[in-house]
């Protein structure tokens, strides 16, 4: 299988949300939760952005044992300089250099022209490389920006001495064939890209961010940027978690990462905390409905055989077991699954009649406990001759 490289910006992407600003000592914490997860790049911060980010991306770089750290500047002499003094103690170091590329960025943001543009990526890239050989190029709005001069940026960027190239659909505007083809594209028609890694940075403006960043790695990137729980700026980025199970549950795309998976849930629920932003109940892989069910239908395919309705296996991610939740939509065999774990053993007509009650009691909650059943039990052994 070939590897696509994890590159983890939880620190830097995922922390520009909203009231989630992190200190020193919590992007320790969760750079150390990221190194041990397997991600290949850390990307720990914007160094010139403030001085507690300066601080944070050099204790990240003396922290981290195995993955590449990462700090990320515009097309800045000053912020070239100023990474490469926060990254002076990583054991592998890269620069994250570039410059926005669409007709937009280059017309309002820059108010330029494209030959300056393909100037300015040269130069970043050029002086960056002057300070550590792991350059990597963003061409910022790429998935706006027209293939013909996108190509002509990369050629630049690697004549220059980039190791990778990012093409990150900044407004997450893309569908995943037009994403998918972009890559392709490149590939195709960039002088060198073979000696390059390409890689993906999708938002999820569209809610496509996933699908793009998978459509990209199909068609040759070898590089997915991404955060845990998908935080990120407006609708978030790529989420972490379901990249790298979509890859492993597609055996045919022959693709794989060096991502402990059985650690997912646990580093979701640190990121959460430590943010303050609650994962949503149906978030994939790691939400708590992701291995939850409570139709009856379901739920007796489940108790059946778990493939029925599960492409995962919960353990893999982290999740002990999956969840029967009894609610006035499960079935009699869900209630009996329950109740047997708790002590009880219908007989047929006992099951018959304490669901009668279950369906009432049911009727007036959200969900059944425990403690419920063996409420719903008493009531039916008063009222009915239960062999229990």
């Amino acid at each position: 299988m070939e590897r696509v490289e994890i590159f983890d910006t939880t620190l830097r992407d995922g922390e520009q949300v909203p009231g989630c600003k992190l200190n020193t000592s919590q992007k320790l914490r969760i750079a150390t939760q990221l190194d041990e997860l397997g991600v290949d790049v850390i990307e720990a911060g914007f160094p010139i952005s403030s001085p507690g980010d300066f601080k944070s991306v050099s204790e990240i770089a003396k922290l981290v044992k195995n993955a590449t750290v990462c700090g990320l500047t515009r097309a800045v002499e000053k912020d070239i300089e100023v990474a490469a003094e926060a990254l002076k103690y990583a054991r592998r170091p890269r620069i994250h250099t570039g410059i926005g590329t669409s007709e937009t960025h280059i017309k309002y943001k820059f108010n330029t022209t494209p030959d300056k543009i393909l100037e300015r990526a040269y130069e970043a890239v050029a002086y960056a490389k002057t300070y550590v050989n792991d350059v990597e190029f963003y061409a910022e709005d790429a998935g706006r920006t027209d293939n013909e001069f996108l190509a002509k940026v990369c050629a630049e960027a690697i004549r220059a001495g980039a190791t990778v190239l990012n093409i990150p659909d900044t407004t997450g505007y893309c569908l995943p064939d037009e994403y998918g083809a972009k890559i392709k594209y490149l590939m195709e028609n960039v002088p060198g890209i073979h000696k390059v890694r390409i890689s993906c940075h999708c938002h999820n403006d569209l809610g496509l961010a996933t699908a793009n960043a998978i459509a990209g790695v199909i068609n040759g990137a070898r590089q997915i940027e991404c955060t845990i729980n998908g935080i990120g700026e407006r609708a978030g980025n790529t989420s972490l978690e379901e990249v790298v199970m979509i890859l492993r549950q597609h055996p045919r795309l022959d693709l794989e990462t060096n991502i402990n998976t059985k650690k997912l849930l646990s580093i979701s629920k640190m990121v959460a905390e430590e943010m303050g932003m609650m994962v949503q109940a149906n978030k994939a892989i790691v939400g708590d409905n992701a291995f939850a069910h409570s139709s009856g239908i379901h739920q007796d395919g489940m108790i059946k055989n778990r493939s029925t309705y599960e492409i995962i296996n919960p353990t893999d991610v982290g999740v002990n077991e999956s969840s029967i939740v009894l609610t006035a939509r499960s079935g009699r065999s869900a209630l009996a699954y329950r109740a047997k774990n708790i002590g009880y053993d219908f007989t047929k007509l006992d099951l018959d009649l304490v669901y009668s009650e279950f369906v009432n009691f049911a009727d007036t909650c959200k969900v059944v406990a425990d403690n419920d059943i063996h409420h719903i039990v008493q009531m039916s052994k008063s009222k009915f001759q239960l062999s229990l």
